[in-house]
């Protein structure tokens, strides 16, 4: 069966359906809200070598970062058998932070392993210091269980006591228990899904379309470095303070195009940091081509081919790049969307015409837990934001931007799984930076406790505005508030505090930046 133009579009979208039913399953079966309502997951398809063939619609910071996961994991072990399946979170070992949880399961044909198929969802809660294991941590070891590469099923058998020691360190192990069974059930789905492809299509047909997709991926990505402008461009950027102190994190990135390839060098960044926003390099690579891959006009499909023209260097020892044991809880969520920022600042100066304003720059990480009527919880949130406005368009109000896919947890969802209550959600009228083409609005969400609990909040732009371009006007900072005994307290962006019933929470977010 010889390759063209219908042939690979067949198989791509082919590729993409398994990593779909995986999703689709992962979600139906899970217990909880993060993973079921949020969908915070991405599944893919892996060919023999650990390169992506193709990833489900689902998280953009997993776009570059899962595909280290898959090669640490399948490097760990000399031999695979049918029915494995390896299990890890480790962020120095290809993973993001410690709650998301990668497993990652080989595919079999006559000739051996054929293909992976891997998964990564963000589980609430696996250990370390505060409630939903994103804590002002100073180390990784505070931010909760490091799991290497290990097998959590052997020939299918469920390896029980790495199963019991992982539910063992959450707070809550009924839910952990339920997520994890629903993550490894779509491992179940996903290989099926690719023995049968490989059933109905032969092993030589199949193989020759995963690498001419990404041939394809590789030259539509080559096409769209060739239409900016050969140069150097460098824009830079700060975060607004580690868990511990605030100060300024500068992050910079000077992009090189030379023909149809680009590099991104991220030196002149800052040093790592005591506290939580550290980034591992995969991290700064997954936002690093994500930025390169909303340059295209079509919908290019996603595999190995889109990053191999993409050159990321990032300076070891450095908030983009840090030493093991640094905290990095954050980093995936805060440093992400920063790394954004400043890509796209830098592209903006070739491409004036084409790049928008910043976006909220943040994803308002809300962690909540404690005990309820005899039992433990543990609730997290991302709250969405303004988009920055573009060249053509105004920016979109109220969505989650960039690093970010997830959806909301509803309200009734919320209200029935968690003992809290929300008061007000709504956009933040007047917080998109005013231009030709305004900057979207802001959320604000209030959150009443029905129980004592403790709160962390991880969010950024609360001192530094997302910025405009083309002379808009910057968006507004966010304000995150506590209310105790009807008095509001003004917190700082990354906090934690121990609540009590009647107080309340408000979170304000960001607004974008505004266009012209």
């Amino acid at each position: 069966m010889p390759v063209d133009a219908i042939s690979l579009e067949v198989f791509r979208n082919l590729f993409a359906s398994v990593a779909e039913e995986m999703g689709v399953t992962l979600q139906r079966a899970s217990f909880s809200p993060n993973i079921r309502e949020r969908l915070d997951f991405s599944c893919a398809v892996f060919d023999k070598n650990a390169r992506m063939v193709a990833q489900a619609a689902h998280i953009p910071v997993h776009l570059g970062s899962m595909p280290a996961s898959v090669e640490f994991a399948i490097r760990s072990f000399e031999q695979l058998n049918q029915g494995d399946l390896i299990v890890l979170n480790d962020p120095y070992r290809g993973g993001t932070h410690l709650p998301d949880i990668t497993m990652v399961s080989p595919v079999f044909d006559a000739d051996g392993i054929a293909f992976y198929v891997a998964s990564r969802a963000h589980h609430a809660d696996v250990g370390g210091m505060s409630p939903g294991s994103l804590p002002l941590s100073t180390e990784l070891y505070q931010e909760g269980l490091i799991i290497p590469p290990v097998l959590l099923r052997l020939s299918g058998w469920i390896n029980d006591g790495v199963f019991q020691m992982i539910v063992a360190n959450t707070r809550n192990p009924q839910e952990r228990t339920g997520d994890i069974e629903a993550q490894m059930a779509a491992h179940r789905v996903g290989e099926q899904r690719m023995r049968d492809l490989l059933v109905d299509h032969s092993p030589p047909i199949v193989h020759e379309h995963a690498q001419a997709l990404m041939a394809y991926s590789q030259k539509l990505t080559e096409d769209i470095i060739a239409h900016i402008p050969d140069g150097t461009y460098t824009f830079s950027d700060a975060l607004e303070g580690d868990g511990q102190s605030e100060f300024d994190i500068p992050i910079q990135a000077t992009i090189t195009v030379d023909g149809s390839a680009m590099t991104v060098d991220f030196s002149g960044s800052a040093s790592q940091v005591l506290g939580n926003v550290n980034a591992v390099e995969a991290i700064v690579r997954s936002a690093t081509w994500y930025c390169v891959r909303l340059l295209a006009d079509d919908d290019i499909p996603v595999n190995h081919g889109c990053f191999a023209p993409v050159t990321v260097t990032t300076p070891v020892g450095s908030v983009v790049n840090p030493y093991f044991p640094a905290a990095v809880s954050v980093g995936n969520t805060e440093t992400s969307q920063r790394v954004v920022d400043v890509v796209l600042g830098a592209l903006a100066l070739a491409l004036p015409d084409r790049i928008p304003a910043a976006s909220q720059g943040s994803m308002n990480n809300v962690t909540i837990g404690g005990w309820y009527k005899g039992r433990q919880f543990v609730y997290y949130e991302t709250i969405g934001g303004g988009h920055g406005g573009g060249p053509a368009s105004d920016g979109l109000s109220g969505r989650q931007s960039h690093m970010t896919n997830t959806m909301n947890t509803p309200v009734e969802s919320l209200e029935m799984a968690y003992p809290l209550r929300v008061w007000r959600y709504g956009l933040r009228k007047d917080s998109g930076g005013a231009g030709r083409h305004p900057g979207g609005e802001g959320i604000i969400r209030e959150y009443e406790f029905l129980s004592e609990a403790t709160v962390t909040l991880n969010t950024e732009r609360r001192v530094k505005a997302p910025y405009g371009l083309a002379d808009g006007e910057s968006g507004k900072v966010g304000i995150n508030t506590l209310v105790r005994n009807g008095r509001k307290e003004k917190l700082s962006g990354k906090h934690t505090t121990h609540v009590q019933p009647g107080d309340r929470l408000i979170i304000e977010t960001p607004g974008g930046g505004g266009w012209g």
